[in-house]
């Protein structure tokens, strides 16, 4: 791989007809584009896919040519290489994927960690910061509160978690006895 970066563009859904069309989620901002990074891999990497759109969120993937072939990719999700998408076009904006191995740091300056991952299940992203002086992973909101600073440029991002995420040490304790 080339950047060693890929970003999740998509995901193949189910079937559509017997001649192993399947419908299509797009995660690009331009659903057509997801066809334009050329060939797409699987989470692993191993597996290749080259995508022809055919209208109302259809696709062929190249190899498929049939419904049973096509139901087994049913969940499969699409990933391209960092480095074969666009620059954002607002220096304020980024790609979540760009925030990993990013060091976090308090408002106070103090090391909290790196950016281990950037995971959404459905409610929002938040932040995976994991190895800091403690030890602890901490899942922080990816939210303009929890996370007021991102600056690339720099190689950092700015965290103040809310108080709920914070186990303070002392807390740990009470809770025990």
């Amino acid at each position: 791989m080339a950047g060693g970066r890929r970003i999740l563009v998509g995901e193949i859904g189910r079937p559509h007809g017997v001649r192993g069309l399947v419908r299509l989620r797009s995660f690009t901002a331009d659903p057509a584009a997801i066809a334009a990074y050329g060939p797409l891999t699987d989470e692993t990497g191993t597996r290749r896919f080259v995508l022809t759109l055919k209208g109302e969120g259809l696709a062929q993937i190249e190899g498929v040519a049939d419904r049973d072939a096509a139901a087994r990719l049913t969940g499969t999700r699409l990933y391209v290489e960092r480095d074969r998408l666009p620059p954002p076009e607002d220096p304020e904006e980024f790609y979540l994927a760009d925030l990993v191995g990013l060091p976090a740091v308090t408002e106070a300056g103090e090391p909290l960690g790196r950016v281990r991952a950037v995971e959404d299940y459905g409610a929002g992203p938040f932040l995976v910061i994991a190895g800091g002086p403690d030890g602890r992973e901490r899942l922080v909101p990816f939210t303009r509160a929890a996370v007021p600073v991102v600056d690339l440029a720099a190689g950092r991002i700015v965290v103040a978690p809310p108080a709920e995420i914070e186990v303070r040490p002392e807390a740990a304790r009470e809770d025990a006895a």
